[in-house]
């Protein structure tokens, strides 16, 4: 697994935890610093986790309306934990990432990836379909 994948997993399992809380009085920073030490493997680039995590908490509500309007016949809260976190990774390395650092066709294919390991059966078709379909609209405007 690259240190990039495994970066990305262990932001999941940690937005995961943060999105089951109700009131959000664990501060995100306690939960991915738990989670990194956990890992039976040094973690390379916990920056990187730690970015992400903030990134998408930082912009959740942008995301979460942009997950909206892509699955109108899904609302938020019947998306599954880890589909609805799955795609707001996804989401902000799309929106948000630097395209040098992650192409957004990498960024796709990653979340699919976590998608597929860590959601049910349909979630990799899920997530392509609602990340496909932001990429798509990103492209045509720039058009």
């Amino acid at each position: 697994m690259s240190s990039r994948h495994l970066a990305r997993s262990i932001a999941l399992q940690s937005l995961y935890e943060w999105d089951f809380q109700e009131e959000k009085k664990i501060d995100y920073k306690t939960i991915v610093e738990r989670n990194i030490k956990e890992q039976e493997k040094k973690v390379k680039g916990a920056e990187f986790v730690y970015s992400l995590v903030g990134g998408v908490i930082s912009n959740i509500e942008e995301l979460n309306k942009i997950i909206s309007a892509a699955a109108p016949e899904w609302p938020l809260e019947k998306i599954t934990a880890i589909d609805r976190n799955v795609l707001r990774m996804g989401l902000y390395e799309l929106i948000y990432g630097d395209e040098k650092e992650v192409p957004p066709k990498v960024a796709i294919n990653e979340a699919i990836e976590l998608a597929k390991s860590f959601g049910g059966s349909s979630s990799g078709r899920f997530v392509n379909g609602v990340l496909g379909t932001v990429y798509k609209e990103i492209e045509d405007n720039k058009e």
